[in-house]
């Protein structure tokens, strides 16, 4: 019985979209996560797809048999220590995935460490995992896949936010805040 799990590929920069296309002809699970962006040309703004890790996909595979992988067109390596690949956490595929179907806004997010955790009780992201944050006054949900050091925030509604265990010095307070104890209110 072959080990398939998800494994993280780098690939050639703006190659995302081609290269998932000739791995799923070879008979690949692919998954590419993309967000809708306006960009602006001389003459129009357009909205287009772009991925929500740039220079990345994802790809189910056996590390047994890697060679198929390594010489897809556009790939350059699978992530991992060294010469060894590590797989993602299936639970990380599953965030991202249920953000991406949810169409809310995403974005990509510089990663995040250190945060409180939560999960997600209502609306489309229902079961979803992540790290709280509050910023410029939005809610988001911040979730990160760590084999790339990359995270996706997407906004959310404060009252779908459920903490998961209380963080020292923090308290929840009314409007759905995380307020340090002992700040100023």
């Amino acid at each position: 019985m072959t080990n398939v799990l998800w494994f993280a590929l780098q690939v050639k920069q703006r190659y995302e979209q081609l290269t998932a296309t000739i791995l799923r002809n070879k008979g690949y699970e692919e998954f590419l996560p993309l967000y809708k962006c306006r960009r602006r040309w001389s003459d129009r703004i357009k909205q287009v797809d772009l991925p929500l890790f740039p220079g990345y996909l994802f790809c189910k595979l056996d590390s047994a048999n890697r060679l198929p992988i390594l010489t897809t067109p556009g790939v350059v390596l699978i992530v991992g220590i060294g010469k060894i690949p590590v797989p993602v956490e299936e639970s990380e595929i599953a965030a991202v995935r249920s953000i991406v179907a949810s169409q809310l806004a995403a974005q990509p997010w510089p990663f995040v460490r250190a945060g409180q955790q939560v999960r997600i009780d209502a609306g489309p992201l229902r079961g979803v995992e992540g790290v709280f944050l509050n910023h410029k006054n939005q809610c988001r949900l911040v979730v990160s896949v760590t084999i790339l050091q990359r995270s996706v925030a997407v906004e959310v509604d404060s009252d779908w936010v459920t903490p998961l265990k209380m963080e020292p010095g923090l308290a929840w307070t009314e409007g759905s805040r995380w307020r340090a104890i002992g700040a100023a209110h």
